[in-house]
Protein backbone atom coordinates (compact mmCIF):
# COMPACT_ATOMS: atom_id res chain seq x y z
CA UNK A 1 0.00 0.00 0.00
CA UNK A 2 1.51 3.58 -0.89
CA UNK A 3 2.57 5.79 2.07
CA UNK A 4 0.21 8.48 0.78
CA UNK A 5 -3.09 6.38 -0.03
CA UNK A 6 -4.04 6.61 4.19
CA UNK A 7 -3.43 9.94 4.53
CA UNK A 8 -5.59 10.61 1.29
CA UNK A 9 -8.42 8.74 2.91
CA UNK A 10 -8.33 10.85 5.91
CA UNK A 11 -7.95 13.95 4.50
CA UNK A 12 -11.26 13.07 1.89
CA UNK A 13 -13.34 11.49 4.90
CA UNK A 14 -12.34 14.77 6.87
CA UNK A 15 -12.98 17.10 3.71
CA UNK A 16 -16.78 15.27 3.27
CA UNK A 17 -16.92 15.62 7.01
CA UNK A 18 -16.85 19.17 7.11
CA UNK A 19 -19.06 19.77 4.01
CA UNK A 20 -21.53 18.27 5.89
CA UNK A 21 -21.13 20.23 9.13
CA UNK A 22 -21.17 23.06 6.88
CA UNK A 23 -23.97 22.11 5.11
CA UNK A 24 -26.25 21.58 8.25
CA UNK A 25 -25.10 24.84 10.03
CA UNK A 26 -25.98 26.85 7.19
CA UNK A 27 -29.23 25.27 6.95
CA UNK A 28 -29.88 25.86 10.43
CA UNK A 29 -28.31 29.39 10.41
CA UNK A 30 -30.21 30.44 6.89
CA UNK A 31 -33.21 32.21 9.13
CA UNK A 32 -30.89 34.04 10.79
CA UNK A 33 -28.84 35.00 7.74
CA UNK A 34 -32.29 36.13 6.33
CA UNK A 35 -32.60 38.39 9.20
CA UNK A 36 -29.25 39.96 9.04
CA UNK A 37 -29.33 40.65 5.33
CA UNK A 38 -32.88 42.46 5.90
CA UNK A 39 -31.43 44.14 9.01
CA UNK A 40 -28.56 45.15 6.40
CA UNK A 41 -30.86 46.94 3.81
CA UNK A 42 -32.68 48.56 6.88
CA UNK A 43 -29.34 49.76 8.05
CA UNK A 44 -28.55 51.34 4.55
CA UNK A 45 -31.89 52.86 4.18
CA UNK A 46 -32.03 55.12 6.77
CA UNK A 47 -28.39 55.53 6.60
CA UNK A 48 -28.47 58.83 4.95
CA UNK A 49 -30.93 60.52 7.93
CA UNK A 50 -29.07 59.22 10.63
CA UNK A 51 -25.90 60.96 8.95
CA UNK A 52 -27.53 63.89 8.53
CA UNK A 53 -28.32 63.87 11.93
CA UNK A 54 -25.33 62.50 13.20
CA UNK A 55 -23.34 65.67 11.09
CA UNK A 56 -25.33 68.72 13.26
CA UNK A 57 -23.48 67.31 16.01
CA UNK A 58 -26.35 64.62 17.65
CA UNK A 59 -24.84 61.26 18.94
CA UNK A 60 -25.19 58.76 16.06
CA UNK A 61 -26.95 56.22 18.60
CA UNK A 62 -29.76 58.90 19.72
CA UNK A 63 -29.98 59.70 15.97
CA UNK A 64 -30.25 56.28 14.93
CA UNK A 65 -32.60 55.47 18.16
CA UNK A 66 -35.26 58.71 16.79
CA UNK A 67 -35.56 57.01 13.16
CA UNK A 68 -36.69 54.04 14.49
CA UNK A 69 -38.68 55.53 16.85
CA UNK A 70 -40.31 57.87 14.22
CA UNK A 71 -40.18 55.07 11.35
CA UNK A 72 -42.10 52.35 14.69
CA UNK A 73 -44.89 54.94 15.60
CA UNK A 74 -45.85 55.66 11.96
CA UNK A 75 -46.01 52.38 11.67
CA UNK A 76 -48.11 51.83 14.64
CA UNK A 77 -50.35 54.49 13.43
CA UNK A 78 -50.78 53.11 10.58
CA UNK A 79 -51.80 49.78 11.36
CA UNK A 80 -54.07 51.22 14.77
CA UNK A 81 -55.98 52.89 11.88
CA UNK A 82 -56.65 50.08 9.35
CA UNK A 83 -57.28 47.84 12.23
CA UNK A 84 -60.20 50.48 13.55
CA UNK A 85 -61.24 50.74 9.93
CA UNK A 86 -61.57 47.12 8.96
CA UNK A 87 -63.53 46.66 12.48
CA UNK A 88 -66.15 49.17 12.01
CA UNK A 89 -66.45 48.04 7.98
CA UNK A 90 -66.75 44.36 8.97
CA UNK A 91 -69.29 45.03 11.93
CA UNK A 92 -71.16 46.82 9.32
CA UNK A 93 -71.01 44.17 6.37
CA UNK A 94 -71.81 41.45 8.71
CA UNK A 95 -75.18 43.41 9.69
CA UNK A 96 -75.88 43.69 6.15
CA UNK A 97 -74.98 40.50 4.95
CA UNK A 98 -78.43 39.05 4.94
CA UNK A 99 -79.58 42.29 3.09
CA UNK A 100 -76.78 41.37 -0.02
CA UNK A 101 -77.59 37.52 -0.12
CA UNK A 102 -81.32 38.69 -0.66
CA UNK A 103 -80.57 40.79 -3.22
CA UNK A 104 -78.04 37.82 -5.28
CA UNK A 105 -80.93 35.22 -4.68
CA UNK A 106 -83.66 37.97 -6.46
CA UNK A 107 -81.59 38.33 -9.34
CA UNK A 108 -80.63 34.83 -9.50
CA UNK A 109 -84.34 33.37 -9.02
CA UNK A 110 -85.57 36.88 -11.60
CA UNK A 111 -82.98 35.33 -14.24
CA UNK A 112 -82.71 31.72 -14.58
CA UNK A 113 -86.49 31.73 -13.27
CA UNK A 114 -85.20 29.18 -10.13
CA UNK A 115 -87.01 29.25 -6.67
CA UNK A 116 -83.91 29.70 -4.37
CA UNK A 117 -84.41 30.78 -0.61
CA UNK A 118 -81.86 32.33 1.72
CA UNK A 119 -83.28 30.11 4.71
CA UNK A 120 -82.66 26.99 2.84
CA UNK A 121 -79.06 28.34 1.42
CA UNK A 122 -78.32 29.14 5.05
CA UNK A 123 -79.29 25.57 6.27
CA UNK A 124 -77.44 23.41 4.23
CA UNK A 125 -74.08 25.65 4.75
CA UNK A 126 -74.41 25.02 8.41
CA UNK A 127 -75.26 20.76 7.86
CA UNK A 128 -72.16 20.72 5.27
CA UNK A 129 -69.49 18.53 6.20
CA UNK A 130 -66.63 20.79 4.58
CA UNK A 131 -68.13 23.46 7.21
CA UNK A 132 -67.91 21.19 10.13
CA UNK A 133 -64.73 19.96 9.07
CA UNK A 134 -63.17 23.95 8.37
CA UNK A 135 -64.35 24.68 12.26
CA UNK A 136 -62.89 21.61 13.74
CA UNK A 137 -59.18 22.45 11.51
CA UNK A 138 -59.16 25.91 12.64
CA UNK A 139 -60.22 25.05 16.39
CA UNK A 140 -57.32 22.98 15.92
CA UNK A 141 -54.92 25.55 13.99
CA UNK A 142 -55.10 28.34 17.06
CA UNK A 143 -51.87 27.04 18.76
CA UNK A 144 -50.07 27.24 15.13
CA UNK A 145 -51.63 30.40 14.47
CA UNK A 146 -49.98 31.67 18.11
CA UNK A 147 -46.72 29.92 17.35
CA UNK A 148 -46.59 31.62 13.98
CA UNK A 149 -47.33 34.91 15.61
CA UNK A 150 -44.62 34.64 18.23
CA UNK A 151 -41.80 33.61 15.73
CA UNK A 152 -42.94 36.75 13.78
CA UNK A 153 -42.92 39.15 17.02
CA UNK A 154 -39.28 37.39 17.55
CA UNK A 155 -37.86 38.12 13.80
CA UNK A 156 -39.21 41.61 13.67
CA UNK A 157 -37.30 41.99 17.00
CA UNK A 158 -34.16 40.32 15.82
CA UNK A 159 -34.10 42.54 12.53
CA UNK A 160 -34.40 45.72 14.31
CA UNK A 161 -31.84 45.04 16.60
CA UNK A 162 -29.34 44.09 14.19
CA UNK A 163 -30.32 47.20 11.89
CA UNK A 164 -30.10 49.83 14.78
CA UNK A 165 -26.40 47.98 15.32
CA UNK A 166 -25.52 48.28 11.70
CA UNK A 167 -27.03 52.09 11.46
CA UNK A 168 -25.60 53.25 14.59
CA UNK A 169 -22.33 51.53 14.03
CA UNK A 170 -21.89 52.18 10.61
CA UNK A 171 -18.37 53.92 10.68
CA UNK A 172 -17.12 51.39 13.56
CA UNK A 173 -18.22 48.84 11.46
CA UNK A 174 -17.03 50.07 8.08
CA UNK A 175 -13.66 50.66 9.90
CA UNK A 176 -13.32 46.92 11.33
CA UNK A 177 -14.08 45.75 7.69
CA UNK A 178 -11.37 47.47 6.22
CA UNK A 179 -8.68 47.23 8.68
CA UNK A 180 -8.59 43.31 7.28
CA UNK A 181 -7.85 44.52 3.57
CA UNK A 182 -5.38 46.20 1.95
CA UNK A 183 -5.29 49.63 0.73
CA UNK A 184 -6.15 49.26 -3.13
CA UNK A 185 -8.96 47.14 -1.35
CA UNK A 186 -10.61 49.38 0.86
CA UNK A 187 -11.29 52.33 -1.46
CA UNK A 188 -13.26 49.56 -3.46
CA UNK A 189 -15.42 48.42 -0.36
CA UNK A 190 -16.07 52.12 0.78
CA UNK A 191 -17.52 53.01 -2.40
CA UNK A 192 -19.69 49.54 -2.82
CA UNK A 193 -20.55 50.74 0.59
CA UNK A 194 -21.78 54.28 -0.52
CA UNK A 195 -23.16 52.99 -4.00
CA UNK A 196 -25.33 50.78 -1.37
CA UNK A 197 -26.41 53.88 0.75
CA UNK A 198 -27.20 55.66 -2.18
CA UNK A 199 -29.47 53.13 -4.16
CA UNK A 200 -31.29 52.22 -1.58
CA UNK A 201 -32.02 55.33 -0.11
CA UNK A 202 -32.77 56.45 -3.27
CA UNK A 203 -35.22 53.46 -4.16
CA UNK A 204 -37.36 54.36 -0.83
CA UNK A 205 -37.21 57.74 -1.63
CA UNK A 206 -38.95 57.39 -5.35
CA UNK A 207 -40.85 54.64 -3.54
CA UNK A 208 -42.47 56.93 -1.19
CA UNK A 209 -43.09 59.72 -3.45
CA UNK A 210 -44.81 56.95 -6.09
CA UNK A 211 -46.71 56.40 -2.47
CA UNK A 212 -47.81 59.90 -1.62
CA UNK A 213 -48.54 60.45 -5.20
CA UNK A 214 -50.68 57.28 -5.73
CA UNK A 215 -52.44 57.79 -2.18
CA UNK A 216 -53.79 61.53 -3.23
CA UNK A 217 -55.09 60.02 -6.51
CA UNK A 218 -56.60 57.11 -5.01
CA UNK A 219 -58.67 59.48 -2.12
CA UNK A 220 -59.91 61.40 -4.99
CA UNK A 221 -61.71 58.81 -6.73
CA UNK A 222 -62.78 57.64 -3.03
CA UNK A 223 -64.21 60.71 -2.52
CA UNK A 224 -65.80 61.12 -5.02
CA UNK A 225 -67.62 57.77 -4.89
CA UNK A 226 -68.21 58.35 -1.23
CA UNK A 227 -66.47 55.41 0.00
CA UNK A 228 -65.95 55.12 3.75
CA UNK A 229 -63.22 55.46 5.55
CA UNK A 230 -61.20 57.40 2.06
CA UNK A 231 -58.05 58.61 3.80
CA UNK A 232 -57.20 55.49 5.74
CA UNK A 233 -57.98 53.62 2.12
CA UNK A 234 -55.52 55.83 0.05
CA UNK A 235 -53.04 54.94 2.31
CA UNK A 236 -53.18 52.06 2.14
CA UNK A 237 -53.42 51.72 -1.56
CA UNK A 238 -50.30 54.39 -1.77
CA UNK A 239 -48.13 51.70 0.84
CA UNK A 240 -48.68 48.34 -0.06
CA UNK A 241 -48.98 49.39 -3.96
CA UNK A 242 -45.52 50.44 -3.69
CA UNK A 243 -43.81 48.39 -1.09
CA UNK A 244 -45.02 45.14 -2.39
CA UNK A 245 -43.28 44.33 -5.69
CA UNK A 246 -45.60 43.16 -8.83
CA UNK A 247 -48.66 42.27 -7.25
CA UNK A 248 -49.05 45.07 -4.65
CA UNK A 249 -51.08 47.50 -6.71
CA UNK A 250 -53.67 44.39 -7.17
CA UNK A 251 -53.80 42.94 -3.69
CA UNK A 252 -53.77 46.91 -2.68
CA UNK A 253 -56.83 47.60 -4.87
CA UNK A 254 -58.97 44.61 -3.57
CA UNK A 255 -59.78 45.75 0.01
CA UNK A 256 -61.17 49.46 -1.18
CA UNK A 257 -63.12 47.26 -4.28
CA UNK A 258 -64.89 45.50 -1.00
CA UNK A 259 -65.77 48.43 0.50
CA UNK A 260 -66.72 50.24 -2.22
CA UNK A 261 -69.01 46.88 -2.83
CA UNK A 262 -71.09 47.76 -0.34
CA UNK A 263 -71.98 50.93 -1.18
CA UNK A 264 -72.64 50.34 -4.29
CA UNK A 265 -71.89 47.58 -6.44
CA UNK A 266 -71.28 49.53 -9.22
CA UNK A 267 -68.59 51.80 -7.32
CA UNK A 268 -66.59 48.30 -7.28
CA UNK A 269 -65.95 48.14 -11.07
CA UNK A 270 -65.23 52.35 -11.03
CA UNK A 271 -62.46 51.09 -8.14
CA UNK A 272 -60.98 48.32 -10.16
CA UNK A 273 -61.10 50.25 -13.69
CA UNK A 274 -59.36 53.49 -12.22
CA UNK A 275 -56.53 50.89 -10.31
CA UNK A 276 -55.98 49.46 -13.71
CA UNK A 277 -55.27 52.73 -15.30
CA UNK A 278 -53.95 54.24 -12.69
CA UNK A 279 -51.06 51.20 -12.32
CA UNK A 280 -50.57 51.87 -16.28
CA UNK A 281 -50.14 55.37 -15.83
CA UNK A 282 -47.61 54.91 -12.88
CA UNK A 283 -45.85 52.00 -15.20
CA UNK A 284 -45.41 54.36 -18.27
CA UNK A 285 -45.25 57.92 -17.53
CA UNK A 286 -44.62 58.42 -12.92
CA UNK A 287 -42.24 55.48 -12.50
CA UNK A 288 -39.50 56.63 -15.13
CA UNK A 289 -39.40 60.40 -14.26
CA UNK A 290 -38.76 58.91 -10.17
CA UNK A 291 -36.49 56.56 -10.72
CA UNK A 292 -34.48 58.01 -13.55
CA UNK A 293 -32.35 58.97 -10.86
CA UNK A 294 -32.23 57.21 -8.18
CA UNK A 295 -32.65 53.70 -9.33
CA UNK A 296 -31.93 53.39 -12.85
CA UNK A 297 -32.60 50.16 -14.12
CA UNK A 298 -34.07 48.49 -17.43
CA UNK A 299 -38.12 47.67 -16.05
CA UNK A 300 -37.54 43.82 -17.73
CA UNK A 301 -33.87 43.77 -15.48
CA UNK A 302 -36.41 45.08 -12.60
CA UNK A 303 -39.05 42.35 -13.01
CA UNK A 304 -36.27 39.91 -13.28
CA UNK A 305 -34.50 40.86 -10.39
CA UNK A 306 -37.85 40.68 -8.05
CA UNK A 307 -39.03 37.34 -9.77
CA UNK A 308 -35.20 35.72 -8.41
CA UNK A 309 -35.26 37.59 -5.48
CA UNK A 310 -38.99 35.86 -4.85
CA UNK A 311 -37.59 32.31 -5.41
CA UNK A 312 -34.87 32.36 -3.68
CA UNK A 313 -35.82 34.33 -0.46
CA UNK A 314 -39.94 34.57 -0.73
CA UNK A 315 -41.15 38.07 -0.11
CA UNK A 316 -38.21 39.16 1.70
CA UNK A 317 -35.95 38.66 -1.41
CA UNK A 318 -38.86 40.93 -3.47
CA UNK A 319 -38.09 44.04 -1.29
CA UNK A 320 -34.62 43.61 -1.61
CA UNK A 321 -34.38 42.70 -4.93
CA UNK A 322 -34.40 45.89 -7.01
CA UNK A 323 -32.34 48.20 -4.76
CA UNK A 324 -30.01 45.28 -4.82
CA UNK A 325 -29.64 44.77 -8.50
CA UNK A 326 -28.95 48.60 -8.63
CA UNK A 327 -25.70 48.84 -6.46
CA UNK A 328 -24.92 45.92 -8.46
CA UNK A 329 -25.53 47.62 -11.48
CA UNK A 330 -24.05 50.95 -10.45
CA UNK A 331 -20.77 49.01 -9.00
CA UNK A 332 -20.00 47.35 -11.96
CA UNK A 333 -20.61 50.28 -14.33
CA UNK A 334 -18.11 52.14 -12.68
CA UNK A 335 -15.31 49.66 -13.66
CA UNK A 336 -16.94 48.60 -17.39
CA UNK A 337 -14.76 50.08 -19.98
CA UNK A 338 -16.56 51.98 -22.61
CA UNK A 339 -15.70 51.99 -25.99
CA UNK A 340 -17.98 54.80 -28.99
CA UNK A 341 -19.89 53.55 -31.39
CA UNK A 342 -18.89 52.08 -34.81
CA UNK A 343 -21.09 53.91 -38.02
CA UNK A 344 -23.01 50.72 -37.92
CA UNK A 345 -24.16 50.55 -34.53
CA UNK A 346 -24.61 54.34 -34.52
CA UNK A 347 -26.84 53.82 -37.22
CA UNK A 348 -28.96 51.27 -36.29
CA UNK A 349 -29.94 53.36 -33.20
CA UNK A 350 -32.90 55.49 -34.05
CA UNK A 351 -32.15 59.84 -33.88
CA UNK A 352 -34.84 60.00 -30.92
CA UNK A 353 -32.76 57.68 -28.81
CA UNK A 354 -28.89 58.70 -29.36
CA UNK A 355 -27.94 59.86 -26.07
CA UNK A 356 -25.76 62.68 -25.98
CA UNK A 357 -23.14 61.70 -23.81
CA UNK A 358 -22.68 58.63 -21.93
CA UNK A 359 -23.33 58.12 -18.36
CA UNK A 360 -22.37 55.16 -16.35
CA UNK A 361 -24.51 54.07 -13.75
CA UNK A 362 -23.50 55.29 -10.24
CA UNK A 363 -21.82 58.15 -11.56
CA UNK A 364 -22.89 62.05 -11.44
Amino acid sequence: MPRWLPRAVLLVLALVACYQLGSWAFHQLIGLLVNVLIAFFLALAIEPAVSRMAARGMRRGLATFLVFIGVFGAAVGFVVLLGSMLAGQIVDMVEDFPRYLDSVINTINATFHTELSRLEIQDSLLRSDWLQKYVQDSASGVLDVSATLLGGLFRLLTVGLFSFYFAADGPRLRRALCSVLPPAKQSEVLRAWEIAVAKTGGYLYSRGLMALASGIAHYVVFAVLGVPYAPALAVWVGLVSQFIPTIGTYLAGALPMLIAFTVNPWYALYVLGFVVVYQQFENYVLQPKLTSRSVDIHPAVAFGSVIAGTALLGAVGALIAIPAVATLQAFLGAYVKRYELTEAADSATPASRRPGRVRLPGLR
